[in-house]
């Protein structure tokens, strides 16, 4: 009796240390927090789809549509007053707007260049002509510079609820 008990406790208690070491295993393969500083809400790596991927996802948005996903990509610039926003790349010469949620987190503002995964939802944004000219008048570019605006632009936008950079 007293043997089957205690080889009953050996084999609870290894069963347990295995499942702890692949727990540990499973979170070094993730990523979480080795290579990376959080900002906002803890994410991993995991399961984040490419820029090019992310550019796709964009253009089949239209207006008033969100996705929620997470994407790498290379951070082009960084609000230098908090770290408020982000510009990221996407493909080619396109990029999207980073805001935080309920403005709850900032990154760095020497975080430009360096890679990130972002988690949150994209959505678009159609800027009428008549509000670009507005912009641009406001901006108190010449008179010539407003004329020449002369179709509504797309914006893509980014709420982040969770910002991962690369060490």
């Amino acid at each position: 009796m007293k043997k089957s008990t205690i080889l009953l406790a050996i084999a609870i208690l290894s069963f347990s240390c295995a499942k702890k070491t692949e727990t540990e295993t499973t979170e070094k393969e993730i990523g979480i927090n080795e290579n990376f500083a959080v900002f906002g809400d803890s994410i991993t790596s995991k399961d984040a789809i490419s820029n090019t991927e992310m550019m796709a996802k964009f253009a089949a948005l239209k207006e008033g549509d969100t996705a929620v996903v997470k994407f790498k990509s290379t951070i082009n610039d960084v609000c230098q007053k908090k770290g408020c926003w982000m510009d990221v790349a996407l493909d080619n010469d396109n990029s999207t707007f980073v805001k935080f949620k309920d403005y709850g987190f900032f990154v760095p503002m020497n975080a430009q260049n360096k890679d990130v995964i972002v988690e949150g939802k994209a959505f678009v944004s159609i800027e009428s002509v008549n509000d670009l000219k507005h912009y641009a008048k406001d901006a108190g570019k010449s008179q010539a510079a407003i004329d020449s605006i002369v179709a509504p632009k797309t914006t893509y936008s980014f709420m982040a609820n969770g910002v991962l950079i690369t060490k």
